[in-house]
């Protein structure tokens, strides 16, 4: 029997902590090599460390929401293999009197004897080995993504059985659920009344990236004297290229939203406006103007506000530029994007239109200096040339680093992006 000590390791490039997000195993739990251990998260990447060894969990480091160092203690596994790959805790000492020694005690509750065999089980025994059913007030095992999709569909996790590693519970478990649940020999359930008193309350604790969300939000507002500009535009005529462009688009080609010309439009009005496309770094007093335009879309995933980013939007045509942002939209919300995919923005885009809304006030995300907002597009009457006339309208939210971006500043650029997107010919006119 040995210990293996297995310690965090560098997950990015100049990381020297992690925060731990959720842990897949406990102590007691027979683990196969490969079996996810737990989730980290650096930065806005959320990373699930496997078990490098199969053994018994003897101990795990920290809680989830507590901060790891790169190179400690992260996990210690009771273990079968005299030699071992890695680092390994030294056995203690063998008394002269006695052949054997009497091992010493494992940190925390000791593991279930029956898991402890002489030899080590294969790793492909492990999975029916360790499907068990929780014990009463567990917390079920499952991914960030399962978990959210599981508080969408209002399904306990509880209920659920899982079907991984450790009975963590996957998609597939969900859908079961979901099916079990809409046949007729269902067991009912009781619902309370809509009318009766709801006293219950929820204490939940911020973590991963709610917590990074909120720390980078609050920098922002007290780093940030905020200035937020709204314009109006018509966008009659940009709605109907879009539309043209897309019946007419090739197969291979993707079907254009809105954001693309945003881009176009923010490529074509940074040149006249370098302070905006920009980071400041307010403790050295620098400001760093930007010739290439990496544009951060602001992404909705299920663990929160994402920033992926469109890198050098000025080498891209409109539709590589949508298939772009549909690339990188999509492994945030898989949560599949790459640290370097979801950093190095100079300007954000951030877009509620689909969710309706007539304006916004847009937190700027720091260190940039600027970020621009569209709002739904709506028909409604207005006045032309002394007539009046149904057009699609649409709002411009925006928002600007004061101690950078003049109020002028901040209005001109607005009207020169509302310029072309009026008059959508001038994005394609040099």
């Amino acid at each position: 029997m040995g210990r293996y000590v297995f310690k965090l390791p560098d997950v990015g490039e100049g990381t020297a902590e992690a925060e731990i997000v959720a842990w897949h195993v406990k102590i007691g739990d027979l683990v196969a090599e490969d079996q996810p251990l737990v989730d980290i998260m650096t930065d806005k990447a959320t990373v699930e460390i496997t078990s490098p060894t199969s053994g018994v969990v003897a101990a795990l480091h920290g809680a989830p929401g507590d901060m790891a160092p790169v190179g400690g203690a992260l996990v210690e596994l009771e273990t079968q293999a005299e030699a071992l790959v890695g680092e390994a805790a030294p056995a203690p000492p063998k008394p002269e009197a006695k052949p054997e020694p009497t091992p010493a005690p494992s940190p925390g509750p000791r593991p279930d004897p029956v898991r402890m065999h002489s030899r080590t089980p294969p790793p492909q025994d492990f999975a029916a080995e360790l499907a068990k059913l929780r014990t009463p007030g567990e917390r079920p095992l499952a991914s960030p993504a399962v978990r959210q999709r599981a508080r969408d569909l209002g399904i306990d996790l509880r209920r659920v059985s899982g079907s991984g590693p450790a009975g963590r519970v996957a998609h597939g478990d969900l859908d079961a659920y979901q099916t079990r649940a809409l046949t007729p020999d269902a067991s009912p359930v009781s619902v309370a009344s809509p009318t009766a008193p709801r006293e219950g309350v929820e204490e939940i604790r911020i973590i991963g990236m709610r917590r990074k969300i909120a720390e980078k939000m609050q920098a922002a507002k007290r780093h940030i004297p905020h200035i937020t500009y709204v314009e109006e535009i018509d966008a009659t005529e940009l709605e109907a290229l879009r539309q043209h462009l897309n019946a007419t688009k090739r197969a291979d080609q993707p079907k254009l939203t809105l954001l693309p010309f945003f881009v176009r439009a923010l490529v074509r009005a940074v040149p006249h406006h370098p302070q905006i496309n920009a980071r400041y770094d307010d403790e050295a007093g620098v400001l760093s103007q930007y010739e290439g335009l990496h544009v951060g879309i602001a992404t909705q995933g299920p663990s929160g506000l994402m920033v992926p980013v469109v890198r050098h939007a000025e080498t891209l045509s409109l539709h590589e530029c949508a298939d772009e942002i549909a690339r990188l939209t999509t492994a945030a919300r898989e949560g599949t994007a790459t640290r370097d995919e979801l950093s190095g923005s100079t300007l954000t885009l951030t877009s509620l239109g689909t969710l309706g809304g007539i304006v916004h006030t847009p937190v700027i995300n720091w260190p940039e200096v600027a970020i621009v907002g569209p709002n739904k597009i709506v028909e409604r009457p207005v006045v032309r040339d002394g007539q009046v006339v149904v057009r699609k309208m649409m709002n411009i939210s925006s928002s600007f680093d004061h101690r950078i971006v003049d109020g002028w500043d901040a209005a001109s650029f607005i009207q020169k992006i509302k310029g072309m997107l009026e008059h959508p010919a001038a994005l394609f006119v040099d």
